[in-house]
């Protein structure tokens, strides 16, 4: 992953922008010289964080990848006028912005334009700003930058799936009146099935990182069974014992940090709630299909699963890892 920097230009000095971007702490600076034959990316993939640092016509197809993907975007001089044109109409003044500290425009969360860049000390301490925002987010970008191309296809491509999900939720001991979560929602497969246990009286929420994929979500009829929500798993804007059912599908061994996660999921979940681990395809199918050995450090193997969920709330009740589906069950006491 890295920080890319595309010049339309040599600088007439020494270069500006790579010293005050890069950090110990921070993202790869890498530099992409149009003017000197380097091809602008034409997708997302290792990038985590976009300067623009001139008006770059070819770069436009990217950019507005980025903005879909909620991608940390900083254009500067021309790259701003670049940024409006991709942004059309939806750019609000950073009069409070910490970023940019008043000057220029914000687009949505993720980009900001600054039709005269800063000189000087100034001009360093923005880019050392937007390189610890670009570090701050480089999970989150990561995720979305993933997802949001694919989204649109998603429900699709995995509609087979669909009674392998509703046969996990069925195992589940929600009942009417509860509250479900499905956590890493996607299209909201799962949701049906969660409303199916809850009632009409329970509350079904769907929660994912991207807002494409609630998008999708959205277009295939979720919001029927249940609420979307756009949220980070590890920080879930819900109180304490809020929840009765959590079911989670291929979202744990992503996480950088799940025992982060399996601790905030018992947070949220009240005495005597559950929690369903879930994939349509055990994991050594999985492993083969990537053409990879299975690794004893997975944190889906049950010696690895079992001290985690037990260290952070959850007791472990059921665990099967099968040629055609993987399924954990937890309780929380």
């Amino acid at each position: 992953m890295a920080l890319v920097v595309i010049r339309p230009a040599p600088a007439p000095g020494p270069d500006p922008l790579t010293p005050a971007l890069g950090t110990d702490s921070g993202p790869e600076v890498r530099p992409c010289d149009p003017w000197s034959g380097d091809p602008v990316p034409t997708g997302l993939g290792g990038i985590e964080g976009l300067v623009l640092a001139g008006d770059t016509p070819q770069a436009l197809p990217l950019l507005r990848a980025a903005l879909a993907a909620e991608v940390p975007v900083l254009a500067l001089g021309g790259g701003a006028e670049l940024l409006a044109r991709a942004a059309d109409a939806d750019r609000t003044p950073a009069d409070a912005d910490p970023l940019l500290g008043g000057a220029g425009f914000r687009v949505g969360g993720s980009a900001w334009g600054l039709p005269a860049p800063p000189e000087g000390e100034g001009a360093g301490g923005l880019l050392g700003r937007f390189a610890a925002l670009v570090a701050g987010r480089a999970e989150h970008t990561a995720t979305r930058a993933f997802f949001t191309p694919r989204a649109e296809a998603w429900e699709e491509r995995f509609a087979y799936q669909t009674p392998a999900y509703e046969a996990a939720v069925a195992r589940m001991r929600l009942l009417p009146g509860q509250t479900a979560l499905d956590l890493g929602c996607g299209s909201g497969r799962a949701m049906p099935a969660l409303r199916s246990l809850v009632g009409e009286t329970g509350t079904v929420l769907g929660v994912d990182l991207t807002p494409a994929m609630l998008t999708a979500a959205a277009q295939v009829g979720r919001e029927g069974p249940g609420r979307l929500l756009l949220a980070d798993c590890v920080r879930l804007p819900l109180a304490s014992g809020a929840v009765h059912g959590i079911f989670a599908a291929g979202l744990l061994d992503h996480l950088p940090r799940p025992r982060t996660a399996l601790a905030e999921w018992a947070r949220v979940c009240a005495p005597g709630g559950e929690l369903l681990l879930f994939h349509p395809s055990g994991r050594a199918e999985r492993a083969a299909r990537h053409g990879r050995p299975l690794s004893p450090d997975d944190p889906l193997a049950e010696p690895n699963l079992r001290p985690a969920l037990e260290s952070t709330g959850w007791h472990l009740t059921q665990y099967e890892d099968a040629p055609t589906h993987f399924l954990t069950h937890a309780h929380h006491p």
